[in-house]
């Protein structure tokens, strides 16, 4: 199994509160981080969301939507950049079949 990185100072938000809710009820929604992805230093990854398969969060960005596999993300809201470039995608070393 391959596994996802999370970068120093990244921030994964597992939970809110439903701010319309007189006494501001927790609400928590899993994340999900495929598995070749990133989420780099001081990124923010909201509640209920889904990192695809090698896709990248720039540092400093902002997600509260899935990201799609295999894409680089950055901003704030963040913002599809490009597709990645995987040299083990190319190579063949990487099952991008399940990706």
């Amino acid at each position: 199994m391959d596994y996802g990185n999370v970068a120093q100072c990244a921030y994964l938000l597992g939970g809110t509160h439903d701010i319309d809710d007189p006494s501001f009820q927790l609400v928590t929604k899993p994340i999900v981080i495929g598995s070749h992805a990133w989420i780099a230093a001081c990124a923010i990854v909201g509640p209920g969301v889904t990192v695809g398969d090698g896709a990248v969060l720039g540092g400093g960005a902002v997600t509260f939507s899935d990201l799609e596999p295999w894409s680089v993300y950055i901003g704030n809201p963040a913002k599809k950049l490009r597709t990645r470039r995987s040299r083990q995608r190319q190579a063949g070393v990487v099952d991008v079949g399940s990706a």
